[in-house]
């Protein structure tokens, strides 16, 4: 497994303090000479290449497959398929808990989606692989496609995302929205949107008796492991993952899914190590998706511009054989005050493979609709909407009543519009243009997402030459996990940055827990905390029983470390070198293990969650209705700060997603056959460098002491929310024309002014 030592300046490498510096990458080097390994740069002796053939039908079933074709082609080893296939110990179809899903592995001649795996060809050669897949030539018995959120009969969800309830709510909304003098009812749709990350899904399995052998991009190895052992019989620590750096993830590498479980299962009927590597088109099939959504606000106000009453309401689909419904309205519940707030859900099935998690799950969807609604009801009771969200600044949670355990939203507020200028905005919308004549608009968006925390497990230990170790079982998607943990292990041990390594990236070390929900650092870092004051401890015991030690006799409360010394607080001049006090002792090394999980009555008490504020400039051709967003400017409050650079990356990424959200991403489906139309990177669009001019995110400080030892909360989703809306907002305020649905694109614009 990858070692990393930080590769930094003198200065820093000896800098007393690691948290709070902006570090650069510390797998930065590797990355950049292509010493970092992924997945699918793995080739053990002996391995084959895997390629899957997916249906392209949407609904019926699989009739033919020209087996022999395929075999026959140089270099085909086997065909697997619903007849030629190893057993698996437990049915893919079961489901044990909200992470788990349900799996296409060839367990008959179904269909059920488009793109959904039929057969596997296994090859000596990545080309005989897919030739051989493309020869299969399949024959289908067609069935009418479930298509769209109008498809087949509406009905209200056991649940939506992970388990959370359908309907929820305070007061009467009914009383609430009657006794308004003003309201707005509008509906907001929102498209499908896929998976994109610049690794697509891969696995080299290995299998070694009842052994195993995984090199795969994982957000969650323990879940990983825990599914696939469940699935071939085989005990969990006969599993062993590697995934030390993944190109991206967004929630879809969070499980097990049907290509890398079907890249063992050809392993394992081919007695060879087995290569499987998800094609891009690929992607849009069995690998999760972001719902679309259809989104119903109805938002009544008093003469004085305060809510009196909030309804949300969403429609969205799921698969037609599981269940994952967006919870689109989960905004709803905790950013503006109302009396009465009520959040409902109808969901669909339709033939397209599962929905999962995707970067701000909920939130995403949810608030550049709440957003749109919340600028509608400004306009309407004439307030301006940075000043009708303050009159509406809830102090509490408004659902759960619950004190937000810290809340520097309005300092967000402040900072972005100073910065941004907004005071010189004029409040009528197609009031302003620039020099070459272009519409100019200005909108403003508010941002959150709920602090998640995860149970995590570190190690640390400190070695007789004075250096330290850490090891955890982290995932860094590009996020930045790798220097960010580095940092907090090296200050745990009371080292520079530079006399610290650094280990992850694999399941035979301590559970680090899921890198999702923006909950990573906090749940591994307060692991990696734990661990390193438990070595401290013990090392500050040694020393303090130790008669030759100057420390003997020290309180542990009286011991600091400092730069790989234990000073006695209030005594400087007895200090002892970590080297000293362990040769001394005759120890080669001291081990100290932690664990990070939430504090669940700090969770009762209070409502935790980030915050901030997007401002958004576009600049629009009345003639040809060209939009383009010219200036982002972010303020966000998100706890402690532990690499300032790495925060800024990630706040920048989620802010370009909004971006994407607001006015590129979106999957069109052939309502005939079922079919995505644009399933590739050239008609599936996303933001490029030229799409995003100038963008601006600043750090609001905020000490949140409820949350976690650390105060860490999480900035990798917050960055979506708020941005969609702002943008949106902005094209309002520059065209006069509200558009209810997204990506917005130019034929909205055009004749309608």
């Amino acid at each position: 497994m990858p070692e990393i030592t930080s590769i930094q300046s003198q200065a820093r490498q000896q800098s007393e303090a690691s948290i709070g510096q902006p570090i650069t990458r510390t797998d930065g080097v590797l990355k950049v000479t292509g010493a970092a390994t992924y997945a699918a740069d793995n080739h053990p002796a002996g391995m084959l290449h895997a390629a899957m053939a997916v249906s392209s039908i949407a609904a019926g079933r699989v009739t033919g497959l020209d087996i022999e074709a395929a075999k026959a082609h140089p270099g085909v080893v086997d065909v697997m398929t619903p007849d030629h296939r190893p057993k698996l110990f437990k049915d893919p179809d079961e489901r044990d808990d909200p992470f788990m899903f349900r799996l296409d592995l060839l367990q008959n001649d179904r269909v059920r989606y488009p793109g959904q795996p039929i057969a596997v060809v296994i090859a000596e050669t990545l080309e005989a692989a897919t030739e051989g897949a493309a020869l299969l030539k399949p024959e289908y018995e067609t069935e009418t496609p479930l298509v769209g959120l109008d498809a087949g009969e509406a009905f209200v969800p056991d649940g939506v995302g992970p388990g959370e309830p359908a309907e929820s709510g305070v007061g009467d909304i009914e009383a609430g929205l009657a006794q308004a003098t003003r309201r707005i009812d509008a509906t907001y749709d929102t498209s499908a949107q896929y998976h994109h990350p610049m690794e697509p899904h891969a696995i080299v399995a290995s299998w070694d008796g009842d052994t195993l052998t995984l090199d795969t991009p994982s957000q969650a190895m323990t879940i990983a492991r825990s599914r696939v052992a469940g699935l071939f019989g085989i005990d969990a620590d006969h599993v062993h993952i590697r995934s030390p750096f993944l190109g991206g993830a967004f929630g879809c590498k969070g499980m097990i899914l049907s290509p890398q479980a079907l890249g063992i299962m050809a392993a394992r009927l081919v007695g060879a190590p087995v290569k499987l590597v998800v094609r891009r088109e690929q992607m849009f099939g069995p690998v999760g998706h972001r719902a679309p959504t259809r989104q119903r606000l109805e938002l009544g106000m008093d003469d004085a511009g305060h809510l009196t009453g909030l309804s949300h309401h969403v429609r969205t689909s799921s698969s037609v054989f599981d269940d994952f419904f967006e919870p689109a309205a989960s905004v709803s519940h905790t950013l503006y005050a109302s009396p009465a707030i009520a959040t409902t859900y109808e969901g669909v099935r339709v033939n397209t493979g599962t929905p999962l998690f995707m970067r701000a799950p909920g939130e995403a969807t949810g608030s550049p609709a709440l957003e749109s609604a919340i600028d509608e009801a400004a306009e309407a009771c004439g307030m301006d909407p940075l000043a009708f969200r303050l009159a509406n600044y809830a102090e509490v949670e408004p659902i759960s009543g619950k004190h937000f355990s810290s809340k520097r939203l309005r300092d967000c507020y402040a900072q972005a519009a100073e910065r941004f200028g907004w005071a010189g905005r004029n409040p009528q919308p197609r009031s302003m243009r620039d020099d070459d004549g272009l519409q100019v608009g200005w909108g403003v968006g508010t941002a959150t997402f709920p602090v998640v925390m995860f149970q995590g497990h570190a190690r640390a230990l400190i070695r007789a030459d004075g250096s330290g170790l850490i090891e955890t079982g982290a995932q860094d998607m590009g996020q930045g996990a790798w220097t960010a943990l580095a940092q907090i292990g090296a200050d745990s041990l009371g080292l520079a940055l530079g006399h610290t390594t650094f280990r992850a990236g694999a399941s035979d070390l301590p559970d680090a827990g899921v890198a999702g929900g923006s909950g990573h650092t906090a749940t591994a870092g307060n692991a990696i905390h734990n661990a390193g004051r438990d070595a401290l401890d013990k090392l500050a015991e040694l020393a303090s029983a130790d008669p030759a030690s100057l420390l003997h006799g020290a309180d542990r409360s009286e011991l600091v470390a400092r730069n790989g010394r234990l000073h006695w607080r209030g005594h400087e001049a007895r200090s002892e070198s970590y080297r000293d006090i362990l040769n001394r002792a005759g120890l080669s090394e001291i081990e100290g293990s932690g664990t990070g999980s939430p504090d669940q009555a700090a969770q009762e008490q209070f409502a935790m969650h980030a915050h901030g504020a997007v401002f958004a400039e576009v600049k629009i051709d009345p003639d040809l209705g060209q939009i383009r967003v010219t200036r982002l400017v972010g303020a966000f409050a998100a706890g402690r700060v532990i690499n300032p650079r790495m925060v800024e990356s990630q706040l920048f990424g989620g802010m370009v997603w909004g971006v994407s959200f607001a006015l590129h991403e979106h999957a069109s489906v052939d309502r005939r056959t079922g079919r995505v139309t644009n399933a590739d990177l050239a008609g599936y669009h996303v933001p490029v460098n030229a799409d995003v001019p100038s963008i601006e995110a600043i750090s609001v400080h905020e000490d949140d002491t409820h949350i976690n030892a650390l105060g860490v909360k999480g900035v990798g989703e917050i960055g979506i929310t708020g941005t969609g809306g702002a943008i949106a907002n902005a094209i309002w305020h520059a065209t006069g024309i509200r558009v209810r649905r997204f990506p917005i694109g130019i034929e909205d614009l055009l004749g309608r002014a």
